[in-house]
């Protein structure tokens, strides 16, 4: 039988929980983090949020599925039928747009993976890696055919996630070496610049 459809009230308040978590989660990491944390930081009682979830792993793990779907997305748009160096720049930009508007989720995906995994393991080899060969695949393709230049496409796809997600697990570390002057918001510009010549200049096929 379907689960009976939740309210809006008790969606909302789902939602109230999770974004809570997430501020829990991505600052005190899964081991450090309690109920009583989440609770206190969504303005409900112990009792009330155990309602909506029973255990703390119940709450992370729908944390963490959200936030592969969300992740993921920009991989997914990667088009077999489009120009490869614009459809690399524009996956290049957005993974720097999400370094910028989601670091907490960032911080979050990072500490489970330091973690070794034990939460998630089962998306990363499952969803995860279909995709990625999925889109390793697109890539092979485009070589074959002469479009860029030929390197391994699973560790180009690596290379894009260590630079970009970057600018949000070291957000602290970048604007502190960067100074006042080049910390700011145009950070992200000037790494979207600097990203797309390493990767694109890299990628042109030989003549």
């Amino acid at each position: 039988m379907d689960a009976p459809r939740r309210t809006r009230i008790q969606q909302e308040k789902r939602e109230l929980i999770l974004e809570a978590a997430l501020e829990v989660f991505s600052t005190h990491g899964f081991r450090g983090s309690t109920i009583d944390q989440i609770a206190e930081a969504a303005g409900m009682s112990k009792p009330n949020l155990l309602y909506y979830f029973r255990r703390k792993e119940d709450i992370h793990e729908a944390l963490m599925q959200r936030l592969l779907d969300t992740w993921l997305a920009p991989l997914r748009e990667l088009d077999d039928i489009g120009d490869p160096l614009t459809e690399l720049r524009s996956y290049i930009r957005r993974k720097l747009e999400m370094a910028r508007d989601f670091p907490r989720e960032s911080r979050l995906f990072a500490n489970e993976i330091l973690q070794g995994a034990p939460r998630i393991m089962p998306l990363l080899a499952g969803e995860l890696k279909t995709l990625v060969d999925e889109k390793a695949a697109v890539i092979k393709g485009w070589m074959r055919a002469g479009k860029i230049a030929r390197t391994d496409p699973w560790h180009l796809i690596f290379s894009i996630w260590a630079t970009t997600q970057h600018y949000a697990d070291f957000d602290v570390q970048v604007r502190a070496v960067l100074g006042p002057n080049r910390g700011g918001d145009g950070r992200f510009e000037d790494a979207a610049r600097f990203l797309e010549q390493l990767f694109l200049e890299g990628l042109k096929p030989k003549s």
